[in-house]
């Protein structure tokens, strides 16, 4: 059990930095749209990636240095990218900011932004196929439960931000609520996108 509660503690500290796609599950959890959907498929992400990193896939990240820059810039060009788009929706008449809005986002809309904030994002290669996957290496033949641990983390993380958002949306029944929202996660986007640029 060991191996099992070091790779819960030490993903669990690597995702709950907020980033793009934790700031797109609460939203999307206030809002009550398509919550299955993004949290599934955070989950089966991390899984993907996890598990890649506990079988060996980082050393390809070593191996081929040509990679960090194409991940670096792309993610953060879609980085920037979203948080512009969370400023735009700051600014936005009050009627498309309500929780129940008519203009709500497909669940095709809403699994792509889901999938592109996840595998666009390059921090997520760091902290998954390299970091942990060379924290289980050290693990021996218990890395699998470790990379389980890890996934364990995730998983708790993710449903309880997208089903405890729920809580919090009388607070976000005010387009005040959403505007305030909407114009911090585009704060934090653009730093993001600037610090991944400068990494």
């Amino acid at each position: 059990m060991t191996a099992f509660v070091a790779g819960f503690a030490l993903s669990l500290s690597l995702i709950l930095a907020i980033g793009a796609q934790n700031a797109f599950v609460l939203r999307q959890g206030i809002r009550r749209a398509h919550v299955g959907l993004v949290v599934a498929t955070c989950i089966l992400s991390e899984a993907v990636l996890i598990f890649s990193g506990v079988a060996g896939f980082g050393a390809l990240m070593e191996r081929v240095p040509a990679l960090e820059p194409i991940t670096r810039w792309g993610g953060a060009a879609f980085i920037l990218g979203y948080g512009l788009l969370s400023l735009k929706r700051a600014f936005q008449a009050n009627d498309a900011l309500e929780a129940a809005s008519s203009q709500a986002q497909s669940a095709k809309g809403a699994l792509m932004t889901c999938l592109a904030l996840t595998w666009l994002n390059p921090h997520v290669y760091l902290d998954t196929l390299i970091l942990i996957g060379a924290v289980a290496a050290q693990y021996g033949a218990d890395r699998w439960l470790f990379g389980w641990g890890a996934l364990a983390a995730s998983t708790v993380f993710f449903v309880i931000l997208g089903y405890g958002a729920r809580g919090l949306q009388p607070v976000f029944a005010k387009p005040s609520a959403w505007r305030v929202l909407d114009a911090g996660v585009g704060v934090l986007m653009i730093c993001l996108a600037v610090a991944v640029a400068m990494a």
